[in-house]
C-alpha cells in the first residue's frame, strides 16, 4: 500500500470515527428531555424577540387613555403604567436582554481563555501576576463598580453595562482554561510540539486550546444566564442602562411601587415570567450541553 493510500484510509477512519461520535453526543442531547426542552424555549423566545423587533412593534408610544390596562384580546398583556402596550416592551426588551447576555457571555469568554491559556502554560511571574489580577477584580462586588462608573460619567447607557460586565466577568473561565492547561502542557504531544520547535502561541491556540473547547462552549452558555439576571438586577433597582432602553430589568422596574405591585399585577408578572423561563431553559440548556461535551461527566 502507498503513503498516499494509507494516508487516505486514515482521513476516512478519522472521518467515519467523528461522525460516529457526533451522533452519538446527538442522540445523548436527545435522550435528555430537560435539555431539549431548553433549547426549544431559547430558541422560541429569540426568535419570537427578534420577530417583533424586525416587524418594528409599537413599544414606546403612551396612550393616555389605556393606563394601566389588564390583559385583553387588544392588549394581550395589558398596558404599562403610562398606556404602552406590555407584549411589545416585552419583545423588544428580549432583544435587549439577550443581546448583553450573549455578547458579555461570549466576550468575558474569550477574555478569560486567553489570559487563562497564557497563564496555565506560561506559569511562573506570568501566572501569579494574572492570578493576582482576577483576585482584585472578584473582590469588588459589581454592583459597586457599577455606581463608581455611573459616579464618573454621570449616565447610564448600554455600552457602558456591557463595558462593566465584560470586565467583571472573565474570571470563571480564566480559572478554568488555566488548570486545564496546566495539566495538559504536560501532556506528551505538547513535548513532541515543543521538541519539534513549534512557538508557544502555536501549541497554546493550535494543540491544546481545542482540547478546551467544550468545558469553554458550557461555560459561556450557563454565563448568558447569570448576565441577563445581573442585569434585570441592577437595572430594577436604577443602576443598569437607561430607562428609555427596554429591557427587561427595566420593565420590571415599575414594580418598585407598591400600588403597582398590589393592583396591576400583570405588569411585573410577565416581563418576570420571561426572565424566569428564559433563564431556566439556558441552565437546561448548558447541563445537557455538558453531559455532552465535558469528557469528565460522561
Amino acid at each position: 500500500m502507498s503513503a498516499q493510500s494509507a494516508e487516505t484510509s486514515i482521513k476516512m477512519q478519522s472521518k467515519a470515527a467523528n461522525s460516529s461520535l457526533l451522533k452519538k453526543n446527538i442522540r445523548k442531547f436527545m435522550n435528555n428531555r430537560l435539555a431539549v426542552f431548553g433549547l426549544v424555549v431559547v430558541v422560541i423566545m429569540t426568535l419570537a424577540c427578534v420577530i417583533g423587533a424586525v416587524m418594528k412593534v409599537d413599544y414606546n408610544t403612551p396612550v393616555l387613555t389605556m393606563m394601566k390596562k389588564p390583559p385583553s384580546a387588544e392588549h394581550l398583556f395589558g398596558t404599562d403604567t403610562i398606556g404602552r402596550d406590555l407584549f411589545a416592551r416585552v419583545l423588544y426588551g428580549g432583544c435587549y436582554s439577550i443581546l448583553i447576555g450573549v455578547f458579555c457571555a461570549v466576550m468575558s469568554s474569550i477574555i478569560g481563555a486567553v489570559l487563562g491559556a497564557v497563564s496555565g502554560y506560561a506559569g511562573g511571574k506570568i501566572d501569579s501576576f494574572l492570578i493576582r489580577v482576577s483576585e482584585v477584580f472578584q473582590a469588588f462586588p459589581q454592583l459597586v463598580l457599577v455606581m463608581m462608573i455611573v459616579a464618573i460619567v454621570k449616565q447610564r447607557g448600554l455600552g457602558n453595562l456591557l463595558f462593566i460586565f465584560v470586565i467583571t466577568g472573565w474570571m470563571t473561565t480564566f480559572r478554568m482554561v488555566r488548570n486545564e492547561f496546566m495539566s495538559l502542557k504536560n501532556e506528551t504531544y505538547v513535548k513532541v510540539c515543543q521538541a519539534f520547535g513549534m512557538s508557544g502561541s502555536r501549541i497554546m491556540f493550535g494543540q491544546i486550546l481545542p482540547n478546551v473547547v467544550s468545558p469553554i462552549i458550557v461555560s459561556t452558555t450557563t454565563n448568558v444566564a447569570f448576565f441577563i439576571l445581573q442585569e434585570a438586577s441592577l437595572s430594577f433597582i436604577g443602576l443598569g442602562v437607561a430607562d428609555s432602553t427596554p429591557t427587561w430589568g427595566n420593565i420590571l422596574n415599575a414594580a418598585k411601587s407598591i400600588s403597582v405591585v398590589t393592583n396591576q399585577w400583570w405588569i411585573w408578572v410577565f416581563p418576570g415570567l420571561a426572565i424566569t423561563l428564559f433563564v431556566l431553559a439556558i441552565n437546561f440548556l448548558g447541563d445537557g450541553l455538558r453531559d455532552v461535551l465535558d469528557a469528565k461527566q460522561q
